[in-house]
């Protein structure tokens, strides 16, 4: 006789599940990373000088008003070659002075172009406009309310050593780091982002998703997949929200290779309360879940480690909703914070000793992740339940705070 599934074994054959995925991920995020880190030694971040291509740096504008005057001029400070450098600014038609600040630094600096649309076209076709025009090799995406670190766009382009490297992207940082708790907390998520949890990506050089807060790319890839970026919707309706998770992967489908470097820093403003915090992080729910929904058709064929730990990610979407409300429902939900606060009390020592011999203004202290313990049951199931009713969302990026 076939064994009878009660409901009791059923919810234990899930919670081993939830478990096995969980465990999956620490492994392949934290711990797998950094043993391919080893492995590959000299070669994890492999640099080249003779590479000196033309670039053109593409700022898309939409409501910064005078804050755009500092993004400007932190690229005008790099230390790329001046006459193998142009700047082009493209104002989303901005309700508020954007546009006449940024000409306001373009009247200065003879190498930077500002462009209006002639209606709101969003980021991704501010930016197609400018890669169609343009006749450099390198195109760099910074965002307009960041500041980009002198040396950065050089130690992108270093990066860009063979011809399959299509994308390299930047450490993005915070700037706004000792505001208060919440801007504390991002500080060390950031953090980890970029340290930690991309490491197995970065190993294999095809990192999954490329900020297009500092990011450079192959013009010619770019042309190449202007069609499908520009024909991106969800239900007929355009969206803009996670369109450099969206680029990269159509960059690793077409076949090229990605990476990141730390040596290439900018520095954004980060959320300064829940609310804004909370609409950011659903912008980000829905670009995970179209993201992994669609990746699955084509993620199998590359290595399987990183198959493994882009599914479990995507499996990790159902799960940790169903997970917190297994513990809601069964009186487990303070356990399972304390469990999280554990967890982060570790993550955070660990980011501690590796700042250690940061400047104190960089870094933050050890149990500034402990809120995290609070904020992820809210932003990962409450938020992905709703992402995925709002996934036809067109706004613009905007990030108030």
């Amino acid at each position: 006789m076939a064994p009878r599934f009660t409901l009791s074994s059923r919810g234990a054959v899930l919670q081993l599940a939830l478990h096995a995925f969980a465990t999956v991920l620490l492994f392949n995020r934290y711990i797998g990373g950094l043993v391919l880190r080893i492995y590959r030694g000299a070669r994890w971040d492999e640099t080249v000088d003779e590479f000196a291509p033309t670039v053109t740096v593409v700022i898309p504008l939409y409501n910064e008003g005078a804050a755009i005057t500092e993004t400007l001029e932190s690229v005008i400070a790099s230390d790329y070659p001046a006459d193998r450098l142009t700047i082009v600014c493209v104002d989303d038609c901005s309700v508020d002075d954007s546009y006449a600040f940024a000409c306001a630094v373009a009247a200065r600096d003879p190498r930077i172009t500002v462009h209006r649309n002639a209606r709101n076209l969003g980021k991704r076709s501010s930016i197609n406009r400018v890669v169609r025009e343009a006749t450099s090799e390198i195109i760099v995406s910074i965002d307009s309310d960041v500041v980009v670190d002198p040396a950065a766009i050089r130690q992108l382009v270093r990066r860009f050593t063979s011809p399959q490297i299509a994308a390299v992207g930047g450490w993005v940082d915070v700037r706004n780091k000792h505001v208060n708790w919440l801007t504390r907390m991002q500080v060390v998520k950031y953090w980890y982002a970029y340290y930690v949890t991309r490491n197995i990506e970065r190993g294999f050089r095809r990192v999954m998703s490329v900020s297009g807060c500092l990011a450079a790319y192959r013009r010619s890839v770019l042309v190449e997949l202007a069609p499908i970026l520009e024909a991106r919707a969800i239900l007929g309706v355009p969206i803009t929200y996670g369109e450099d998770r969206f680029l990269t992967r159509q960059i690793i489908k077409a076949g090229y290779l990605t990476v990141i470097t730390l040596d290439a820093r900018c520095r954004t403003f980060v959320p300064t309360t829940l609310l804004a915090y909370f609409s950011q992080q659903l912008r980000w729910r829905r670009s995970n879940i179209v993201d992994y929904t669609c990746g699955c058709s084509h993620v199998w064929k590359l290595n399987p480690l990183l198959a493994i730990n882009y599914f479990a990610m995507a499996i990790m979407l159902v799960a940790y909703p169903v997970g917190v409300l297994r513990a809601l429902i069964g009186g487990r939900l303070v356990a399972a914070i304390a469990v999280h606060l554990v967890l982060l009390v570790v993550f955070g020592a660990y980011y501690a000793f590796r700042t250690r011999t940061w400047p104190a203004h960089d870094r933050v202290s050890l149990f500034s992740y402990l809120p995290q313990s609070f904020c992820m049951p809210v932003t990962n199931a409450l938020l992905i339940p709703l992402a995925l009713f709002t996934l036809d969302s067109g706004s613009w990026e905007t990030r108030a705070s």
